[in-house]
Parts: structure tokens; sequence; C-alpha cells
């Protein structure tokens, strides 16, 4: 009888340990939603693995229009990557923070509304999640404005692309709001919109000053870490 028992026994243990091998085997992910119906795009979600490896996608308000450039505001979809010492700090953000299971939002003070944040955790050590406007824990705020940081980049390089294509004489100031966004940390992880500077650095169609300003984005870019 013990002898009939023992192999099933073994072949449990070993779907168990299986199970458990795969569960943690899952890799840490942290996401980002931002949402604000005022603002071009009014919502979009940020994932990101510990790997660095992430997406990005993005959805306009429902009053959607053109703007001064009669760009109209369309959703984003497009795979990221997303760089040292941001990624790092992410992580180890979350951790400290008990993967975000925290009280992030503050109560007692009144401050303008500039958007839904979210901050989700999930990994094989734990999960957890918070969602503010505003917090009085500076490195949670921190962490939204990278991240919105990011999203700005994306954003402006889908506005490149479309300028590119159909008003090259535009570049120019986009680009250089770009670069000013760039020195102040309001754009970061440009090398996640290299193709479009690359594209537009390499057209000789295309002024000099703002290809000249691409080269200088694609520059710094590659000597970040």
């Amino acid at each position: 009888m013990i002898k009939k028992v023992l192999p099933g026994l073994a072949f449990l243990c070993l779907g168990s340990a299986l199970i458990a091998a795969g569960q943690s085997s899952t890799p840490a992910r942290i996401r980002f939603v931002f949402e604000n119906p005022k603002l071009q795009p009014s919502n979009y979600v940020l994932d990101i693995n510990e790997d660095g490896t992430g997406h990005f996608r993005s959805a306009p308000g429902s009053a959607a229009a053109p703007d001064a450039e009669g760009i109209t505001p369309q959703p984003l979809e497009t795979d990221i990557k997303i760089n040292e010492p941001l990624r790092g700090i992410l992580f180890k953000t979350a951790r400290s923070h008990n993967f975000f299971n925290v009280a992030c939002e503050s109560t007692k003070a009144k401050v303008a509304f500039t958007g839904k944040k979210a901050l989700q955790y999930t990994g094989p050590d734990g999960e957890g999640s918070c969602t503010f406007n505003w917090s009085r824990d500076q490195q949670l705020m921190k962490l939204a404005d990278d991240l919105i940081a990011v999203a700005f980049t994306l954003e402006i390089g889908r506005r490149l692309a479309v300028e590119h294509e159909h008003n090259r004489l535009s570049l120019d100031a986009e680009l250089e709001e770009l670069q000013d966004a760039a020195m102040a940390g309001r754009a970061q992880q440009i090398q996640n919109i290299a193709p479009q500077l690359e594209a537009i650095a390499g057209d000789e169609k295309v002024l000099e000053r703002a290809r000249s300003r691409a080269r200088q984005l694609l520059g710094k870019n590659s000597n970040s870490t």
C-alpha cells in the first residue's frame, strides 16, 4: 500500500513545485493610469515590467478637435523601454511603499485638480495600488511626474510623425518645445521616439535648424543612462 501511495505523493509534490515555480517567475509590473478630461490625451496607461520593457496606450477625450497646428488628437498604442535610473526608482519606491498599498491621497489640502493618477504594482512578492490627485508623499508625486513626462514624450513623438508627413514647417517649434521640456525634466525617456527623430534628422527636405534639434536630442539620448 505504501509503495502505491508514494508515487502519487511524489507526483503531487512535483506539480505543486512546478506551480510555485511558475508563480515565482511572474515578472513584477507597475501600471500607471492617468485621467483628465480637460487634457489631450484625456487618459492613458503605462505598463512597465521590471526588465524595463513596457507598453503605452492612450485615448483622446470625447471633445477632441484639431489644435492650432491642425493636428487632431488620436489614440496611440506602442511598446516602450524604460531605462535607468527611472526603472530602478519605480520598483524601489513601489516596494518601500508596501506595493502602493498606502493612503496616498491628501484629503486635507485644497488643491486644483491636475488629473486622477493611479499607481498599481503586481508581482511575485505582492500587489497593491493607490489613487490620488495630489499626495503629501513627495516620492509618489515625483514618480507620477516622471511617468507623466514619459507620456508627454510619447505624445510629442506622435505629433512629430504627423508634422513630418504633413507640415514640416511646424517641426522646428515642436522640437524646440521638446528640447525645453527635456531640460526641465518634463520630457523623459526620449529613446522611445528615436525613430521619429532619426527620420527628421536624415530628411534633407526638413529645415536644417529642425534637423539639428533632432540630432541634438538623439545625442543627448545616446549619452543618457
